[in-house]
């Protein structure tokens, strides 16, 4: 098999897994973030620091580095750039197309709903705070207010009163990347659950892993657990609307499909054409990880059986305040709390610097069921401590 060289757009802790599970297949990996010393960088064979949003700069490092395979790992991209790479012939994973339409809520959005025909919740699109205002018109109370570009959940807030609106629009504008003023305001869905169904595009057709049920806190994921409990009806829906969405998006690769569960009705949510944060559950649940299923679809390679452990879950660790000088404790004691069966692990993320509640590793546990999965790896996580210096 030729050796492929993956170009990955943003080093996060995403890539870094990626960027792992490439080497263990004997890649090339070119790791490129807004700063030096990223967590992919780490164990990239090269890596260029720029703004993804820099149009030249990426162009000149995809120039420089010839890789087979551009393999965005964040939102906040130059896409027009990527479209005129990828019709020069470079392969944009899955394809421009994909992370052209998902790099702002308002694409994917228009997209699934009005040429899709998927099921969302009623939504305005907004540029002032006049206008935010006014949407609340339109989709009731109460309501939730997004920048369409962000990342991880960032800017989001619930408006419960017309007078909420134009702080909720402020809070949403000075949180998002980019530089666009816009936000989606958007029905509140009094939903059951939400789920993120990761959907496998590969050559040989679709695949699922088991969805995995996430709880939020401040638009941001603290706990993923799997298999998340659905009625039939409602995963049959979502997995029909997943691929009907990843299909039309095309290429190959992961894609986390976000829907809210009502009863038997999955209410497409939202997309990212890459391995999702929530989905760091997979890296003690199943037997192929999301960043190995990402990795394999992108090559071509085959994908037998995507083996399920069992019930699992991951929580964050997060970070106290800003700080370039700091250690973790308490390791030894989360790993401590495995056992025969159920086994908890932990991933640092190697971040260089700690912000207030930036993400900076993550405990994953398994269990008889997931309730207990979700209680060990909220424990583990609570072990590790952060100092600082």
């Amino acid at each position: 098999m030729h050796i492929a060289t993956l170009m990955l757009l943003g080093s996060g802790e995403l890539g870094r897994e990626f960027a792992i599970a490439a080497k263990r297949l004997g890649c090339k990996v070119i790791a490129c973030d807004r700063y030096a010393n990223a967590p992919a960088m780490q164990v990239a064979d090269a890596f260029e620091v720029f703004s993804m949003l820099d149009g030249a700069a990426l162009r000149a490092a995809v120039e420089k580095h010839h890789p087979d395979h551009i393999v965005p790992e964040i939102e906040a991209i130059d896409t027009a750039t990527l479209g005129v790479l990828e019709g020069e012939g470079w392969h944009v994973v899955p394809s421009a197309k994909a992370v052209q339409l998902t790099m702002n809520r308002d694409g994917i959005r228009d997209f699934a709903a009005k040429e899709l025909g998927l099921k969302t919740s009623a939504y305005v699109f907004a540029e002032s705070r006049d206008e935010a205002v006014a949407a609340g018109d339109t989709v009731g109370f109460p309501c939730v207010v997004k920048p369409v570009m962000s990342s991880s959940g960032k800017g989001q807030s619930v408006a419960n009163h017309a007078d909420e609106l134009g702080r909720a629009y402020d809070y949403a504008v000075a949180n998002m990347r980019g530089e666009r003023p816009r936000v989606i305001v958007e029905q509140f869905i009094r939903f059951d659950s939400e789920i993120t169904l990761l959907t496998i595009a590969t050559k040989d057709g679709i695949l699922f892993c088991e969805p995995v049920g996430h709880r939020q806190e401040a638009g941001d994921y603290r706990e993923s657990w799997q298999p998340a409990r659905l009625p039939d009806a409602a995963l049959q829906s979502a997995k029909d609307q997943a691929a009907k969405v990843v299909n039309a998006l095309g290429g190959h690769g992961i894609f986390g499909v976000e829907f809210f569960i009502a009863g038997d009705e999955a209410i497409f949510s939202e997309l990212s054409p890459r391995p999702h944060d929530t989905g760091m559950v997979t890296l003690i649940s199943q037997n192929l990880n999301e960043f190995e299923l990402h990795l394999r679809a992108i090559l071509g390679l085959p994908i037998p059986a995507i083996e399920f452990y069992g019930p699992s879950a991951s929580a964050v660790i997060l970070a106290g305040r800003e700080c370039t000088d700091f250690r973790f404790e308490g390791l030894d004691d989360a790993m401590a709390l495995g056992r025969e069966g159920s086994p908890v692990d932990i991933r640092i993320f190697a971040k260089p610097n700690t912000l207030k509640n930036r993400r900076m590793g993550v405990a994953l546990a398994r269990a008889e069921d997931t309730e207990q999965a979700v209680v060990r790896a909220v424990q583990a996580a609570g072990c590790v401590r952060i100092e600082y210096s």
